[in-house]
């Protein structure tokens, strides 16, 4: 029996390597603290799950979901309103919207929709690692667009080179930025709007951590006039909500894409349980205060973890979003050597740079999903383990 030829092309998924190499050492007895998965440990808030329990007795919910491809009316509408209020964006819920189990699975059908096999697809790198194998999927060849510090994680359209652009169909962006932290402004977004335009590029604006950031400007890529024009932006209830195992989120802007999208989901699944976009609607309309004390928590976890690193040697101006730290290795190692180090002498996991493209190399990436107590005592190990490092 043989498989298909393009799961060939695929890596060992970053996350599950992580999760069996965390299991093993726990297996053995070590008592391991992760700093490696962005997974809120924080519960998701009860009024969320008692507008689950409601509508999960309701019968009516029992059968398909309402509206399969495009999701309920009423959860578009809750995401509508909320995009309203946080971003000052307008968003059509009949057009312009379509509810996905994650947004995840939205980047994912994006290439289904809109790449065909042969055309090339820009790709951020550092960039999250689920795009490629997206990308692949459809049939489509991804090119990395660099990503470099001294350009604050922001790829520069001047330098993409004019043969590659003009044979592009779509760009996967994510900011704020996973793994880097780094934020968009609005005259980037502005630039990116150009760029798409006058290429003729559809772009996949993946913005899960829109919520998430610290001393500036909250952005939906949709705040960019011509925005809709050229494509669409992905988010989640996943990180603002603490609801990642839910499996909820959206995709807006461009019709067309919106529909393409509406339209592999047609082909693909049956839609969101109703219960959960219901338990979505409350989190949309009545769950700000909950993400403001996420920010809270995020923020003091942050502060804790860069007040260490100075303390080891590190001279380090964190960017300012997401829920992680996206920090250079110390002299004398790579990436993945600095991990190893840190879980040998510590049984501390960190993620490895170079697992989200060539130009991660050089950094690894600190997560504050984790407890208070084990951060607390990463840190700890830490500081009485690591001792002061060098930098070049």
């Amino acid at each position: 029996m043989h498989t298909a030829e393009r799961l060939t092309k695929l890596p060992p998924y970053l996350f599950m390597t992580l999760r069996n190499k965390i299991n093993d050492a726990r297996a053995r007895g070590v008592d391991v603290v992760s700093l490696a998965i962005g997974d809120p440990v924080e519960p998701t808030p009860d009024p969320v799950i008692e507008a689950l329990y409601t509508a999960a007795k309701d019968p009516a919910n029992h059968r398909y979901p309402t509206d399969e491809e495009w999701g309920m009316l009423a959860f578009r509408q809750a995401v509508a309103r909320w995009y309203a209020r946080r971003y000052d964006v307008e968003l059509d819920p009949k057009k312009e919207i379509v509810a996905l189990i994650g947004s995840k699975e939205g980047c994912h059908h994006f290439a289904l929709g809109v790449v065909n096999p042969g055309d090339t697809v820009l790709v951020t790198d550092p960039g999250y690692p689920g795009y490629k194998p997206s990308i692949w999927f459809a049939g489509g060849e991804p090119v990395p667009v660099p990503m470099l510090a001294e350009n604050g994680f922001l790829p520069v359209f001047a330098d993409i080179p004019t043969d590659v652009a003009q044979k592009a169909c779509a760009f996967y962006l994510n900011y704020p930025n996973n793994p880097t932290g780094a934020v968009a402004n609005r005259v980037f977004l502005a630039e990116l709007v150009e760029f798409a335009k006058y290429y003729d590029i559809a772009v996949c604006y993946d913005n899960p951590y829109s919520e998430m950031v610290f001393g500036t400007e909250r952005l939906s890529f949709l705040n960019t006039p011509g925005a809709k024009e050229v494509g669409v932006e992905f988010n989640s209830l996943s990180k603002p909500f603490n609801m990642t195992g839910w499996r909820i989120g959206m995709a807006c802007g461009n019709p067309d894409i919106v529909k393409a999208i509406a339209t592999v989901k047609a082909n693909t699944d049956s839609g969101v349980f109703n219960a959960v976009q219901y338990a979505g609607i409350e989190a949309l309309d009545n769950g700000d205060a909950c993400t403001a004390r996420m920010l809270e928590i995020y923020g003091g976890r942050r502060e804790k973890v860069l007040a260490c690193l100075r303390d080891l040697g590190w001279n380090y101006d964190a960017p300012k979003g997401t829920f992680y730290l996206w920090v250079p290795v110390p002299k004398g190692f790579t990436s993945a050597s600095f991990c190893d180090h840190v879980f040998e002498s510590c049984a501390v996991v960190l993620t490895p740079g170079a697992a989200y493209g060539a130009n991660g190399e050089g950094f690894v990436r600190f997560s504050l999903t984790v407890e208070d107590d084990r951060l607390d005592e990463a840190i700890r190990r830490m500081r009485e383990k690591l001792g002061t490092l060098q930098f070049d």
